[in-house]
């Protein structure tokens, strides 16, 4: 179903009949779709044209939403979140964000998403008006400023076609922010399995705890889910989630998040966080996008290659300058690919792994 008012009055009847809702992506491919459906196992698929039964397995009792996680550490996973979770996180955010009376959300990212979701829930739960775009247009987040939204979530790349003035709180998530940003947007971290984002700014909104253990972010709160869908919980006795991001408190207080585990590139025994790199390029006059991922070297071990697209032709030479103006040499790509586009997901993150295929293939 569209992001649309049936869509949403169907979660209040799910919730009202006891039931929990799963948003299916409907842009993924069959085998995929199916992939997915064999795992969740719902026992209604409703399409907006009419509702088919399914074999499928109940949730529990206080079970409200099923979310697939990106998968971007394997096969997606299916996060379960309570009423309860949901509420949390909804109080939470509300008194972050300082959600009033006058507030409106614009919900224009893909609801299959938590981050699209979240906007979705928060609406129900807290009864915060609520407008719709089926998909984010620059014409949609105008038109829906003009009817009186004030908050609204989107991602990084999004926020460079628009005017940020016309709301009061942007919200951003699904990858890095720009560090020039505009001071009504709050750059957020946070995951699926945290009911969508935690941390507003480097800090945890109300009733959210981090920690940093050993380099990687651990987080806990009424706001995460109860589990996984049909697999083990991932807490450990106290309640803890091993987020598997790698991370640091500054000298502030708030927090820096560096990546993923698996991001991590090793070069010449050296450290390298792709994030940072990527950053680093960004500045270049010349490039509009960028990528950096670590592919397999005889020399280095892990050689960094840079993914750029830019409006001007660039050198390898000029871009490992470029970086090194900021950064140690090592940090510096020692292969750079041009493309057309980088291959992000609906919230925009980086694929990298598509990218580390096309890079072995060899595509300089």
């Amino acid at each position: 179903m569209p992001l649309g008012a049936p869509f949403i009055e169907r979660i209040a009847r799910a919730w009202d009949e006891g039931d929990a809702i799963f948003p299916l992506d409907g842009r993924l491919p069959d085998a995929a779709r199916r992939s997915l459906l064999d795992s969740v196992r719902p026992t209604v698929i409703c399409d907006g044209k009419g509702e088919t039964k399914m074999d499928g397995d109940p949730v529990e009792e206080a079970d409200a939403v099923v979310v697939a996680t990106s998968g971007s550490s394997g096969e997606p996973k299916a996060a379960v979140l309570t009423h309860g979770a949901v509420r949390a996180g909804a109080l939470s955010v509300m008194s972050r964000l300082g959600v009033g009376h006058g507030d409106t959300w614009l919900a224009c990212l893909p609801p299959a998403h938590i981050g699209g979701l979240s906007v979705v829930l928060r609406s129900l739960v807290i009864g915060t008006p609520l407008i719709t775009a089926e998909r984010f247009t620059v014409e949609a987040y105008i038109d829906a400023a003009r009817s009186g939204a004030t908050l609204v979530s989107l991602v990084p790349a999004a926020l460079s076609r628009v005017d940020a003035s016309l709301y009061r709180v942007i919200v951003l998530g699904g990858s890095r922010p720009p560090s020039d940003r505009p001071s009504n947007c709050i750059a957020t971290y946070g995951m699926t399995e945290t009911g969508s984002g935690i941390v507003y700014d480097g800090r945890p909104i109300p009733g959210a705890e981090v920690e940093v253990r050993n380099g990687i972010i651990h987080v806990r709160g009424p706001m995460l889910m109860r589990g996984y869908r049909h697999g083990d919980s991932p807490f450990t006795a106290d309640g803890w989630l091993r987020t598997g991001d790698i991370g640091a408190f500054n000298e502030d207080g708030t927090l820096a998040v560096h990546g993923r585990e698996g991001d991590l590139i090793i070069t010449g025994g050296e450290n390298v966080w792709p994030e940072t790199v990527e950053s680093a390029i960004m500045t270049h006059r010349s490039v509009t996008d960028c990528c950096v991922v670590g592919v397999d070297d005889d020399e280095w071990g892990t050689a960094v290659h840079a993914f750029v697209v830019s409006t001007a032709p660039v050198a390898l030479g000029e871009i490992r300058e470029h970086v090194k103006e900021t950064l140690p040499a090592w940090c510096a790509p020692k292969v750079l690919h041009t493309v057309d586009a980088i291959p992000r997901t609906a919230l925009g993150k980086p694929r990298r792994a598509e990218l580390v295929t096309l890079a072995t293939q060899g595509n300089p």
